[in-house]
């Protein structure tokens, strides 16, 4: 509703100005203004996402970390951490609980797959189940959404192939996922859409991907 509102006032200005921009000059001003309050209608919808997620609280690694550390969601709601995997989380429910969210969305997987043990996936989907055990017991009336693990690029994987099981990893989450019965939502199209917003390291993302997220989750899931 919101970026109706700030649409509709821009176009409004828009022709107003129309008849005092008949100079090249105008038509520039009138360029960088409509820019400017386009940058302006933007950053309104972002934090508009501060109150559309007011409570609900995100878990997980680094990926989810970046929402409150490029300041889309407040602090409150975000509980990521560099490093996060599900082991790691079995730690975080008490924290968890004390924040009575609705809805909890589980971002793991990054660094699970990378866990210095024979079968990486197993022991990770094995802490997993006992994560939405505890969440689900601790926190009876929150909806639950794992997030899939995000793509990373062919040079990340390059250098590190252990990422070549992030498909096969998002198959173990959406199986526990109707297991426990709880939503799943699969990111990779989201990513594959927005490949130019990898940041350096091919695995995490620019501030700008944030919003999309957050876009894509309110439009895809309950």
């Amino acid at each position: 509703m919101l970026k109706k509102v700030v649409t509709i006032s821009v176009m409004g200005l828009v022709i107003v100005m129309l008849p005092a921009c008949g100079s090249n000059n105008g038509g520039q001003e009138l360029q960088s203004a409509i820019q400017e309050m386009a940058a302006d209608a933007s950053d309104a919808k972002d934090q508009n996402y501060k109150t559309q997620f007011q409570d609900h609280v995100f878990l997980g690694d680094s990926i989810i970390e970046a929402l409150s550390f490029h300041d889309v969601l407040k602090e409150e709601n975000v509980m990521g951490k560099a490093g996060g995997t599900a082991l790691f989380a079995l730690d975080d429910i008490s924290d968890l609980v004390s924040r009575s969210p609705k809805q909890v969305y589980i971002g793991l997987g990054s660094d699970d797959i990378l866990w210095p043990t024979e079968d990486p996936q197993k022991f990770s989907i094995t802490n997993y189940a006992k994560l939405l055990d505890n969440i689900k017991e601790k926190l009876p009336g929150s909806k639950i959404t794992i997030l899939s693990v995000t793509p990373v690029t062919i040079d990340a994987e390059k250098a590190e192939p252990r990422y070549k099981s992030i498909k096969s990893y998002n198959e173990a989450l959406k199986e526990l996922a109707e297991l426990k019965k709880v939503e799943y939502l699969d990111l990779t199209q989201l990513v594959e859409k927005n490949i130019t917003l990898f940041d350096k390291d091919g695995i995490h993302f620019k501030a700008e991907f944030y919003p999309k997220l957050l876009q894509f989750i309110q439009e895809h899931t309950r």
